[in-house]
């Protein structure tokens, strides 16, 4: 699966590993996911979502029902 969050959609960031010696080497950013279920009384079942912790406070601003709405209409199977 990819290091993607389906709430924000926040991928992944590239850049360089910087050693004592200043060699760069490639290196990948990946943000904080989690697999979370959440309990959505407009659809009467739990879902269950890939988010970031930055999603996660966005779900406990806006609130379960706003977020889902908008993740299907971007047309996304929840």
């Amino acid at each position: 699966m990819s290091a993607r969050c389906q709430v924000l959609g926040t991928v992944p960031g590239f850049g360089h590993s910087i050693s004592h010696s200043h060699v760069r080497t490639k290196r990948r950013f990946d943000p904080n996911i989690h697999r979370k279920r959440y309990w959505v009384p407009s659809l009467g079942r739990t879902v269950t979502l890939r988010v970031s912790a930055r999603g996660i406070k966005t779900i406990d601003r806006d609130g379960i029902d706003v977020v889902v709405a908008r993740i299907r209409a971007r047309g996304e199977k929840v």
